[in-house]
């Protein structure tokens, strides 16, 4: 299960300040600076957001960096979140190509992803043909690894901008996402209050997907 807090930034300046603050590089075990990459988002759904309306929802996200270009599926389901904290079940498959199909990607995800069962849940009655692009954003993302009390924590620093189709609304993405890799759930709860303590960044509970489907549809998801 992912476990992650998101905090939202007022500004570019302060989201990518804290990145060089004395506060954050203590718990950093970088060697160096982390290379910045564009991440591209597409998901997916049936014309009726069938997966959304379970709960569910599909990407399919593009990488760009200097040294790798490959895509990602992503399939997210269930949790739940409170005051920044993103609880949900998730599954991921690297793939050379962006053609997501149902069979395809449950081959693909690793032994290590949450339950097979949860994931039979979201594709329950859902054909390949039925899948449809119906919202996309991009941005770029910088990982940071860090050791934070007994836990291993990754920090993504991301910023960019939602765009409805004709142009004429947008959203910006300005966040920093806590994803806790290895420990105990309450230390990134610890670090996100050091963290808005110091910026004045606030919890975040909608997702980009929400934020982005709101922005395209008018419709409000998490």
């Amino acid at each position: 299960m992912e476990l992650e807090v998101k905090l939202s930034f007022d500004s570019k300046d302060k989201l990518y300040g804290l990145a060089v603050s004395d506060e954050f590089t203590e718990y950093c075990t970088d060697a160096v600076k982390p290379e910045s990459v564009l991440l591209e988002n597409t998901y997916i759904d049936t014309p009726g957001m069938d997966i959304t309306k379970r709960g569910g929802m599909i990407r399919v996200r593009h990488y760009k960096g200097s040294e790798e270009d490959f895509y990602e599926f992503t399939v997210k389901y269930g949790g739940g979140v409170t005051e920044g904290f993103h609880k949900r079940y998730e599954w991921n498959a690297r793939s050379e190509d962006d053609q997501f199909s149902l069979e395809r990607f449950k081959s693909l995800i690793t032994t290590d992803s949450d339950p097979s069962d949860m994931l039979s849940e979201v594709f329950c009655g859902i054909k390949d043909e039925a899948l449809k692009p119906i919202c996309s954003n991009s941005f770029n993302r910088t990982i940071y690894n860090l050791a934070f009390a007994d836990s291993t924590i990754e920090a993504c620093f991301d910023y960019g901008l939602i765009t409805n189709s004709d142009g004429s609304k947008t959203d910006e993405i300005c966040e920093l996402e806590l994803e806790l890799k290895s420990g105990e759930p309450a230390d990134i709860d610890q670090l996100a209050k050091i963290i808005s303590g110091k910026t004045g960044c606030v919890p975040l509970d909608n997702t980009k997907y929400g934020r982005t489907l709101k922005l395209a549809m008018g419709t409000d998801h998490e």
